[in-house]
């Protein structure tokens, strides 16, 4: 951005600017209505998911292996939720659209971190799901909760590590031609694409980590629910069949909100050319949303969940109840 006065620290070869300039939605009018809409996304998010962690953590009946996975989804769509949305807030409703290098690199990290952990989590839940009905007798041999509180610190150990690996990579390049985002954060191929020295290290990394965390899991998904539909078949009573598929509806549901608007997304901007404009909106809309219904989802669709809920408001409503009758 040529106006801008831009501060260059210079290591032999290599420029870093102190500064990044995100520019987000451009020449829309009213577009602060958009950002308040996310605001509101926010709230509900927030409140949604710690109700599920609070609910899990203080309830034994769901200390079981699909309930670790469900709180681990929790957990990250909160922290995605916070790598994104308040600076969203800060940069554009309050007119602060500067970011400091290090502040970038550390704010591309926790998305992709937390979006990382957000695509693993359901591919482990798509395999407890696989395991409980392909393999019914040894399920709890197989998945129990000693095996999932190894699997998930380890998984957060390698998504850390491989995004790590992505966003350190970006200090190797110079950037001195322009310091301006086309991004509503600090993405990483807008990023990238800014060196004026060769990218196609970091070009290649980001290509391994969108596969190993969005089209590896959906093959893998894809391919565990054709053995589920497969096992499905040989069952022989219709009401054994769909009171097997019923446990599969929530996870089906967020496998489709979490995948199926990142491929339209990718999709569009590769079949339609979007506008810097409708890749902010889809992008950040396909990141936002499915946090905000992933405990919607799991409210509506678990039964464990809904007694939980209906027993605590019963005791609650149960004593103004008995002060109404005095």
């Amino acid at each position: 951005m040529s106006s801008v006065n831009v501060s260059f620290s210079q290591n032999i070869s290599i420029v870093h600017p102190q500064y990044f300039f995100i520019i987000g939605l451009s020449g829309i009018p009213h577009s602060t209505y958009y950002y308040i809409f996310l605001f509101m996304i926010y709230f509900v998010t927030i409140f949604g998911n710690s109700v599920v962690l609070l609910i899990i953590a203080l309830h034994r009946s769901l200390h079981s292996p699909k309930y670790i996975g469900v709180f681990n989804l929790a957990l990250a769509d909160i922290g995605e939720t916070n790598a994104l949305i308040p600076n969203m807030m800060r940069t554009f409703l309050f007119d602060s659209q500067y970011i400091s290098y290090n502040a970038c690199l550390a704010n591309m990290f926790f998305v992709f971190f937390f979006s990382s952990l957000q695509s693993v989590t359901l591919l482990v839940l798509a395999y407890d799901r696989f395991i409980a009905i392909c393999l019914p007798l040894r399920y709890h041999a197989i998945v129990n909760n000693t095996s999932m509180v190894l699997v998930f610190p380890a998984i957060w150990a390698f998504n850390s590590s491989m995004v790590a690996l992505m966003v350190s990579l970006i200090t190797r390049l110079s950037i001195c031609e322009s310091n301006v985002i086309q991004s509503y954060f600090c993405d990483h191929g807008p990023v990238y694409r800014l060196a004026c020295n060769d990218y196609n290290l970091n070009k290649s990394v980001g290509f391994v980590i969108t596969s190993l965390y969005l089209i590896a899991p959906m093959v893998i998904i894809f391919l565990s629910y054709l053995g589920i539909f497969l096992a499905l078949s040989r069952i022989t009573t219709w009401e054994r069949r769909l009171k097997a598929l019923k446990t599969c509806v929530s996870h089906l549901l967020l496998v489709g909100i979490y995948f199926f608007p990142i491929c339209f997304t990718y999709l569009a901007q590769l079949l339609l050319a979007l506008t810097p404009n409708g890749r902010v909106i889809s992008t950040s809309l396909a990141y936002v949303v499915p946090p905000m219904l992933n405990p919607i989802i799991y409210v509506l669709n678990t039964a464990e969940i809904k007694i939980l809920l209906r027993k605590m408001l019963d005791n609650r409503s149960a004593p103004i109840r008995d002060n109404i009758s005095k």
